[in-house]
């Protein structure tokens, strides 16, 4: 796959590391020319220098061809322009927010991205998760009040039958990936429905996991 990854500081280089190291293409985006020259260093060979909300510096990333764009800086005007950027020439888009979660900020940009990190809590590999649309075979650097959990939705589970869009999960959960029996997890989209068998990973505070359970598995 093809990533754009804007920002070559703590987050943007460690999650283009992670990608480049398990074979993905990945082109750096950064204004600091010694920045790149790290990024040459680190052995990733591609990189543009310039602002990743111009759209002529993301058009010579590679954007226009890219699987997904990781827009990684601390500057959130600067992130935010990137994945508009990548909205339009219609790839993945992963925005990080440094601030702690307030609900009004995630509402402000929700709608406009296919993701929102938070660097504090999910980390460098959280990024990377997020750009391959869910694929867990890295997962890392949870913070401590977060919990990945891999379940499988087991016959008499109240999920069964039911979308993803539908189910009463708590508020801080939220299911990252989704396979059949035997397949490989993959980003769920709303109106998927879940069956007997099914594997789900759930991203939710430690305090909630019981009630990831209950929603998702059989009551005995």
């Amino acid at each position: 796959m093809k990533f754009v990854i804007v920002g070559y500081g703590r987050v943007g280089s460690r999650t283009a590391r992670i990608l480049s190291t398990e074979g993905h293409d990945v082109t750096i985006v950064d204004n600091d020319p010694d920045r790149l020259e790290r990024a040459t260093g680190d052995g990733l060979e591609a990189g543009v220098l310039g602002g990743g909300d111009d759209e002529d510096v993301l058009l010579e990333a590679g954007i226009d061809t890219a699987d997904a764009i990781g827009a990684l800086t601390p500057d959130l005007n600067v992130n935010f322009a990137a994945c508009m950027v990548g909205n339009h020439h219609g790839c993945r888009t992963v925005l990080r927010i440094d601030e702690d979660y307030r609900e009004d900020i995630y509402e402000k940009y929700a709608s406009d991205v296919d993701e929102i990190i938070y660097p504090e809590r999910l980390g460098a590999a959280g990024a990377k998760t997020a750009l391959l649309g869910g694929d867990f075979n890295v997962v890392a650097e949870l913070a401590q009040n977060l919990q990945l959990t891999v379940l499988e939705i087991t016959e008499g589970s109240p999920a069964v039958g039911k979308r993803m869009s539908e189910l009463d999960l708590p508020d801080s959960a939220r299911i990252y990936a989704h396979g059949r029996a035997s397949e490989s997890l993959t980003i769920p989209l709303p109106g998927t429905e879940l069956a007997d068998g099914d594997a789900v990973a759930v991203i939710s505070e430690t305090s909630a996991i019981d009630g990831v359970r209950t929603a998702l598995q059989a009551h005995h």
